[in-house]
């Protein structure tokens, strides 16, 4: 039972055990985050569930909110009524409760406290006050972008929290290998989030998150082999490195091209058969990164690539950069590296300007990038951005109707793309085996977003973890089905 605990976890427990109800909500970044504070919680003698339907039982329900746009402002505030209706003392964390702060408080009176980022370090005992019926008062948030110092280690000394930094005190002198991992894992998957980074320097006009996740700050590479390694051990197999700009790992460490190294690092970790990485800004893609993503072994030749839009003057109004034409060279110069790479993207339609123009301009991209998925989103304003305040604001009942043509091309796209791929080989690992049929993602396929592929048939007793190399056969949607070859690599029985 104790391996499955960070190095750091005291063993000490009490008959009458303090019960958290820890509930996630938001991206894979947020995920990791939950990780750290059940690692935080369970080494401070706290029992740490995720059971989402039935929290009442947990002396504190904690909710880990997102806070990105308003749909999932929603879900949060859904999720701390349903826990408060239960009769449980609820806690709200996480990027709603940082970005509104006091203002969330006032408003939700049925959460018994609201936390800030700057309370993880002491996340046991804010919760043991919950717990004991005393009020904790609620912040008042700050633009987390004028906190500095920004490097890890001037943080942690300043006493400034970084959410995906974890303050742990070692002696300098310990071996990478050696320090403590403050993370406990809540999902026995064989796929993980690592976070490279946390915050963002950029300033795209329609975005908040780096107001509540404050800049840009890399995590050092030594910490982070130690928890991939940390994770191996755990049963994972694939990393799928998360942030919000993974482009811009390393700059604020000296090293703009730190990922080009890093990268093969980390698919040299023993028992991890696959890296991937998410969240790439094109503006700051490199030769170098293209080269080192599409052509490492092990780390998956897919790209995540955050192009937005692709009429140059909507761009610009996003304080974006690019356009069709560099979008497609730079398509190109991934493929002719690597052919069968896989590639998905962001659009948002509606943006304040927008033209009927604009929107015929991003439809012809999108003809011709042969992306494997393509996530739409229609605009809406975000508190404290830029874009909030801007003139030409397009009809809702206009956005929703582009919305809607753009979802549809997408999905007929994507399909298209699978299509393409049958005939072809692709490396699939497995994530869940049921009655003989096994289910995973192929290189090309990210977790939750990206379609799955069903291995069909085969000879090979198949488990969970294995790295299956497998011919496609036939598409549904995004979604594959392959017959297996073999298996490349087993996962540990």
């Amino acid at each position: 039972m104790a391996d499955r605990y960070p190095r750091w976890v005291s063993s000490s427990t009490t008959t009458d055990q303090r019960r958290v109800a820890l509930l996630t909500l938001g991206c894979a970044r947020n995920e990791v985050d939950s990780e750290e504070l059940a690692g935080r919680l369970a080494g401070d003698g706290w029992q740490v569930t995720t059971e989402a339907d039935d929290p009442s039982g947990a002396d504190v329900v904690l909710v880990n909110t997102c806070g990105f746009v308003a749909s999932a402002k929603q879900e949060s505030i859904d999720t701390v009524l349903a826990a408060a209706e239960g009769g449980a003392k609820v806690v709200a964390a996480g990027c709603l409760a940082e970005r509104y702060g006091r203002e969330l408080a006032g408003s939700l009176p049925e959460a018994a406290a609201v936390l800030s980022f700057d309370d993880y370090p002491q996340i046991s005992a804010r919760l043991q006050q919950v717990a004991d019926g005393t009020a904790i008062e609620a912040h008042t948030p700050t633009d987390r972008r004028r906190l500095l110092p920004l490097t890890p280690v001037a943080r942690r000394d300043a006493g400034l929290a970084v959410p995906g930094h974890a303050e742990v005190t070692v002696d300098d002198a310990t071996p990478a290998h050696l320090r403590p991992v403050l993370r406990r894992r809540l999902d026995s998957g064989p796929v993980a989030p690592l976070k490279l980074a946390s915050g963002c320097d950029r300033r795209c006009s329609f975005c908040a998150i780096p107001t509540f996740r404050g800049a840009f700050v890399s995590r050092p590479p030594d910490e982070l082999l130690a928890e991939a390694a940390w994770l191996a051990g755990q049963g994972v197999r694939e990393l799928m490195l998360v942030s919000e700009n993974s482009t811009s790992y390393g700059k604020d460490l000296g090293d703009p091209r730190a990922l080009e190294t890093l990268l093969p690092a980390l698919a040299a970790v023993d028992g991890i058969v696959r890296v991937r990485v998410s969240y790439l800004q094109p503006a700051e893609l490199r030769p170098g990164l293209v080269e080192a993503i599409a052509t490492t072994p092990g780390v998956a030749p897919y790209f995540d690539l955050s192009f937005q839009h692709a009429s140059e003057p909507v761009l610009r109004r996003m304080r974006r950069f690019g356009s069709t034409a560099r979008f497609l060279s730079l398509l190109d110069d991934i493929r002719a590296l690597a052919p069968e790479a896989g590639a998905r993207s962001n659009v948002i339609v509606g943006f304040p300007g927008e033209t009927r123009a604009d929107v015929a301009e991003l439809v012809r991209f999108l003809e011709a990038a042969r992306l494997d998925a393509i996530g739409v989103f229609g605009y809406s304003d975000e508190d404290g951005t830029e874009a909030a305040g801007m003139d030409g604001k397009v009809p809702a009942a206009t956005v929703k109707r582009r919305y809607g043509k753009l979802l549809g091309l997408a999905d007929e796209l994507g399909a298209q793309r699978a299509v393409e791929r049958v005939g072809s080989t692709v490396q699939v690992l497995v994530e869940h085996v049921d009655a003989g049929t096994a289910e995973g993602r192929a290189a090309h396929q990210a977790p939750e977003v990206d379609g799955s592929t069903t291995l069909d048939g085969g000879d090979a007793e198949l488990h969970v973890g294995d790295l299956v190399e497998a011919k496609v056969t036939s598409s549904d949607g995004v979604d594959l089905v392959a017959v297996p070859v073999g298996v490349t690599s087993a996962a540990p029985r």
